[in-house]
C-alpha cells in the first residue's frame, strides 16, 4: 500500500474504539465480512498484525497502538480539508484545548452557544496544563487551546478570552494570611509544573525572597480544594473555580498582590492556521466576553 487508505483508517479506528467486529459494522452501517475484509487488507498492506484477541474483544497490538496515533490525525486533518473546501462554513472536528479552571467555569455559556449556532460542528475538549496544552497546539494534535499567562508562546497566535482574578486559598484553622511571609515553608498544592498559575505563585513568593516546603501535585480543582481545607497546605486558585466550586465557605481566601492578582487567559493557534470552525468560535468568544474582549483582535503574538 503506496498510500494510507482514509477509509480503511476510519474501519481500523472504529474496531479499536469498539473491540470488535461487529460493533464497528454497525457504527459504520457496513456488513462485518466488509469490516473484517479491508481490516486483513489493511495488515496485509503494513506487513504487520494490528490488533490480537483476548477475552473474545479485539485489543490493539503494540504496532496497532501507534497507527491509531497517526490515524487520528490524518483523518481529523481530513474532516479540516473538508471543511475548509466547503463554502467556508464550519464543519467537521474541532479539537480544543483547555485548563481545567476555564472548562468548569468559563466554556459553558460559550459551548452551548456555539453548537447552537453551528450544530454541525464535533467539539473535541483535551484539558491539561498550559505548557502541555501549548505544545499540542504546536505539535498539531489540537487546533487551538485556552492557556493562562505567562507561557512559551513562539510560533502561536493569540487573543484575548477572560481576565481571571486570582487568590490564595488556605485552612479555616490557619493563621491569616496578610504577607507572603506567613508561606513561608508552608506546603503548596498545585496542578503540575507546566501550570501558568503555580508560577505566578512561585513568582511572587520569589519576589519576596519566601522558600515554600514541599509542593504537592494534583491534577484537579476539587482535589486540590479539599486537600487546602482538610490543612494540608496553601493554593492558588482562580475566585471563579471557587465560585463554581461553592468552596469560598470551606477555606480561607485572601488576596494577591498586584501585579500577581490577575491573569489573562489566551485563546491561541498555530501561527497562520485558520479554519471556518476556529474562526466561528473566536466570533462566538468575541461576543460572548465584551466587557472584558470586546474591542479584542487576533493578536499576532
Amino acid at each position: 500500500m503506496r498510500n494510507l487508505d482514509l477509509d480503511a483508517l476510519q474501519i481500523f479506528k472504529a474496531v479499536a474504539e469498539r473491540g470488535g467486529v461487529a460493533r464497528a459494522a454497525a457504527h459504520l452501517n457496513r456488513v462485518q465480512s466488509n469490516v473484517s475484509t479491508r481490516l486483513r487488507q489493511l495488515e496485509a498492506a503494513l506487513g504487520t498484525t494490528l490488533f490480537q484477541r483476548h477475552n473474545r474483544r479485539l485489543v490493539l497490538s503494540a504496532q496497532g497502538r501507534l497507527l491509531l496515533d497517526y490515524a487520528d490525525r490524518l483523518l481529523r486533518l481530513s474532516d479540516e480539508a473538508r471543511a475548509a473546501l466547503q463554502e467556508g462554513a464550519p464543519r467537521g472536528t474541532l479539537r480544543l484545548g483547555t485548563m481545567e479552571s476555564t472548562a468548569a467555569a468559563r466554556l459553558p455559556p460559550i459551548v452551548a452557544a456555539y453548537h447552537a449556532a453551528w450544530p454541525q460542528v464535533s467539539m473535541e475538549l483535551v484539558s491539561g496544563t498550559s505548557a502541555a496544552l501549548v505544545n499540542q497546539v504546536l505539535a498539531g494534535d489540537i487546533e487551538a487551546a485556552f492557556v493562562a499567562e505567562p507561557y512559551a508562546d513562539d510560533g502561536l497566535q493569540a487573543m484575548p478570552a477572560f481576565t481571571e482574578t486570582l487568590a490564595v486559598i488556605s485552612p479555616l484553622t490557619g493563621p491569616p494570611l496578610d504577607s507572603a511571609r506567613a508561606l513561608r515553608g508552608a506546603t503548596l498544592i498545585a496542578f503540575s509544573a507546566g501550570c501558568s498559575y503555580r508560577r505566578i505563585l512561585e513568582a511572587w513568593l520569589a519576589r519576596e525572597g519566601i522558600a515554600p516546603g514541599r509542593v504537592m501535585d494534583f491534577a484537579s480543582y476539587h482535589a486540590i480544594v479539599a486537600c487546602v481545607a482538610a490543612g494540608a497546605g496553601v493554593a492558588i486558585v482562580p475566585r471563579s473555580v471557587l465560585g463554581v466550586l461553592r468552596a469560598e465557605g470551606t477555606v480561607r481566601v485572601s488576596a494577591l498582590p498586584p501585579p500577581f492578582v490577575e491573569a489573562r487567559t489566551m485563546l491561541a493557534w498555530r501561527r497562520g492556521h485558520q479554519s471556518p470552525a476556529l474562526d466561528a468560535l473566536r466570533a462566538e468568544l468575541l461576543a460572548q466576553t465584551r466587557p472584558q474582549a470586546g474591542a479584542a483582535v487576533p493578536q499576532n503574538r
